[in-house]
């Protein structure tokens, strides 16, 4: 009985171990980020801020979480963007809760205001507008799932927004509001996706041109909801590798370009 107990223990640290050694090599190389805090509508809300290596001023991008809240799993997103040349600020729209049951997430989705949270990303613009080391003209936001249709929100709300990345997000239909986008967008969904079915992102990215602007849309074969998160079954490897590789080069293109 013994034996078996320590041989458990043994098995358990080592799992412990694997999963450590794992998480900092995926963030081995990364920027450091750091909790900040600024003003909502009055209230104060915090945010995930990553300031790159180097001299400023830098493009940025607001980063929004999926459903589960601001995990590690999204700061870690936004210290690859960080990476890769841009301030990012990671948005907290829970207000500090996280969880990994999907019953619970999507509990705090339904209490989440829709006005509060795209209040809060506006919020988030105007703050990065205030660091020193921030191009304020050069803002743009990218989300996945909830973040991916708050993305596309911020977009109708925030005129002056320069770039827009959409990850298998709810798409905006009204075509009154999809007129006030100024900001070129880039959508990435999943062929196998229920909750947001082909034929709406066709219908969608049909509006879009027909108002006369910049859209582009990838769907993957094979790729379901959330196929870009590494941390879900739904992972889909070669789709999320080319959407990352696509989403830089957009950002190179609409954030750094003509500099």
């Amino acid at each position: 009985m013994k034996k078996r107990a320590l041989f458990f223990a043994f098995m358990l640290s080592s799992v412990l171990l694997t999963v450590h050694v794992k998480g900092r090599a995926e963030t081995e190389g990364l920027p450091e980020g750091k909790t900040v805090s600024y003003s909502s509508d009055g209230e104060e809300v915090s945010g995930f801020l990553v300031v790159p290596e180097g001299k400023g001023p830098f493009p940025a991008i607001v980063v929004i979480h999926e459903w589960w809240g601001l995990n590690e799993q999204v700061k870690r997103k936004a210290r690859e963007l960080a990476k890769e040349g841009y301030v990012t600020l990671a948005v907290d729209l829970y207000r500090g809760k996280v969880t990994d049951d999907p019953e619970e997430a999507h509990e705090l989705l339904r209490g989440l205001p829709e006005d509060r949270a795209v209040r809060d990303l506006l919020s988030a613009v105007s703050y990065l507008k205030t660091l020193p080391n921030v191009k304020k003209d050069r803002i743009g936001s990218i989300g996945w799932c909830m973040g991916g249709g708050f993305s596309l929100s911020l977009a109708v709300n925030s005129p002056e927004l320069a770039a827009c990345v959409v990850y298998y997000g709810r798409l905006i239909t009204d075509r009154e509001q999809l007129k006030r986008i100024k900001a070129p967008i880039l959508g990435f969904f999943g062929e196998e996706d229920r909750g947001i079915p082909v034929s709406s992102v066709r219908a969608f990215e049909k509006t879009m041109k027909e108002l006369g602007k910049e859209v582009t849309v990838y769907i993957y074969p094979n790729a379901g909801h959330a196929f870009a998160n590494e941390e879900r079954p739904s992972y889909n490897p070669e789709a999320a590798k080319d959407a990352w590789a696509k989403t830089l080069s957009f950002f190179e293109k609409t954030l750094k370009g003509a500099e």
